[in-house]
């Protein structure tokens, strides 16, 4: 190894060496992208300093160009906030590329279209807003991550996307569970390049820990995007949890809370997490707020 770096000529890379004024200059505006989940939106926050004091500022939503991990074990809602997240960005407007893993795009639209009613958002204004990739039914989408990217470069291009869902980016390496972090990498970095706000959805194995930050793939994958949303949730069959919990013997109590965000400031707390009737997910309050009896 000695020899090696003696012999060879020196190669220095100048265009990736930056003062943090130039890269400051090419920085993007940091604002709040509504992800039209109740309770979720004012979780993160900015600090603005007034009178000698750091006042905290809500973002109102998820960081533009936040790439976000959002996990859990099967039924804790991940689909739905992915699917919210989806019909609130259509319905402002925004173009959103939805890439379904699991279930074949019909399946898929169904879906969104169930979403859209419970939020109160008339679906045909929408239906030319979300562009669907289904990799559910091409095995070649699935696998071959180049035609992946080149199929995204393309919708991107053409429909001027910038808001991106991918459910499950665990479907993308579940053959291939040693190459989760070099995928999870490449669709990591290709949402940057293309500036795109992205959720990707990971399921977890059931070995793991409820509220661990870990997906198929293991702790390393969420630590490459931008921020890692957690859900979990339990049957309640102690007299001590439901007393602390406020609910019945038996009862499934949902919790949520945030394993972090490099983008922004963000609550730590670990929350009390609903799914509504309509099949809405909502983020209730904090837990220790819960138990304190304070709510």
């Amino acid at each position: 190894m000695g020899d090696y770096f003696r012999e060879r000529e020196p190669q220095v890379m100048k265009d990736n060496v930056y003062l943090l004024k130039e890269a400051m200059e090419k920085a993007p505006k940091l604002r709040g992208v509504p992800t039209g989940v109740k309770g979720l939106d004012d979780l993160f926050f900015t600090v603005e300093w007034k009178e000698g004091k750091p006042v905290k500022k809500p973002l109102g939503g998820i960081p533009e160009y936040c790439v976000v991990n959002l996990t859990g074990m099967p039924d804790t809602g991940k689909s739905l906030i992915a699917e919210q997240f989806t019909i609130k960005q259509a319905s402002l407007g925004q173009k959103v590329c939805f890439i379904t893993v699991e279930s074949p795009a019909s399946f898929v639209a169904a879906s969104l279209k169930e979403r859209a009613t419970a939020m109160g958002v008339e679906f045909e204004k929408i239906e030319n807003n979300i562009i669907l990739i289904d990799a559910a039914s091409n095995s070649r989408l699935r696998e071959d991550i180049p035609t992946m990217l080149d199929t995204l470069a393309y919708v991107y291009r053409t429909y001027k996307a910038h808001r991106t869902v991918i459910d499950s980016i665990t479907g993308l390496f579940e053959s291939k569970e040693m190459l989760a972090r070099s995928v999870v990498r490449a669709f990591f970095n290709f949402m940057k390049k293309w500036y795109q706000t992205a959720i990707f959805v990971s399921q977890k194995r059931s070995g793991h820990e409820e509220l661990s930050a870990e997906a198929a793939g293991g702790y390393a994958v969420g630590h490459i995007v931008d921020s890692t949303m957690v859900l979990s949730k339990e049957i309640v069959l102690s007299k001590t949890r439901a007393q602390n919990y406020k609910v019945e013997f038996g009862d499934i109590v949902r919790l949520f809370r945030i394993d972090g965000c490099r983008m922004c400031g963000h609550d730590t707390r670990l929350h009390i997490m609903n799914i509504t009737e309509l099949g809405l997910v909502e983020i209730g309050p904090a837990l220790v707020d819960v138990i304190k009896g304070k709510v």
